[in-house]
């Protein structure tokens, strides 16, 4: 399967999230792809912190030169980190993808970056539109901040995207375990957010955990 994890708003986690879906693949013994088509190369940086450190599994990057239907079926699973700055990847890799996952930090300027991006997608010529998956990524921690179920029930109410329930909040130790070249659940695998991260994977792949 080919899944573009994407946005048009920066600051959505995207390459974070990338990047623990495809140690947590690698680790699932799941022969995969990863694909970083975003100028600011993030993903390809903590790929390349996680080589140096020498922790396995090790990941391997490649660029949009891989932006075939050949290259991207190679694997059982293909993940693409993809930006706006590069809008004819964007629409090629959109031709290619099964699906498409959209994290959606909890504001209503990301719910109208989500609107233009189901447009977008929408916008590309294909005999079958890939499926949209939208999750609320740094979601608040506070039970008396609304934000985040507002921004919830908005997400459930776009047409053109499946919302799903499981979100991951805004916890400090995703961007320490980043920073690091570790997933979240390496860091501290008992965590508050490595079981955020756990029902997440459940929802994206059933497949690999039922």
């Amino acid at each position: 399967m080919i899944t573009i994890v994407g946005s048009l708003k920066g600051g959505s986690g995207k390459s974070t999230l990338t990047f623990n879906l495809a140690v947590w693949l690698a680790m699932a013994e799941v022969k995969i792809m990863l694909v970083d088509v975003d100028p600011q190369a993030t993903l390809s940086d903590v790929v390349g912190v996680r080589k140096e450190e020498g922790f396995d599994p090790s990941l391997q990057v490649f660029d949009k030169a891989v932006l075939t239907e050949d290259r991207l079926r190679g694997a059982d699973e293909t993940l693409i980190d993809i930006g706006t700055s590069d809008m004819e990847s964007m629409r090629l890799a959109l031709s290619l993808c099964d699906r498409v996952v959209v994290p959606v930090p909890p504001s209503q300027a990301d719910i109208w970056s989500t609107q233009r991006y189901i447009q977008l997608i929408a916008s590309v010529k294909r005999e079958t539109p890939p499926d949209i998956i939208g999750f609320i990524n740094r979601g608040d921690t506070h039970h008396a901040v609304q934000e985040t179920n507002e921004t919830a029930a908005a997400l459930v109410s776009l047409p053109g995207i499946r919302f799903i329930k499981p979100r991951l909040s805004q916890r400090t130790v995703f961007r320490r375990s980043f920073s690091e070249g570790l997933a979240v659940f390496e860091l501290e695998s008992r965590g508050k957010a490595a079981r955020e991260f756990m029902g997440l994977t459940a929802a994206l792949y059933p497949n690999l955990v039922s």
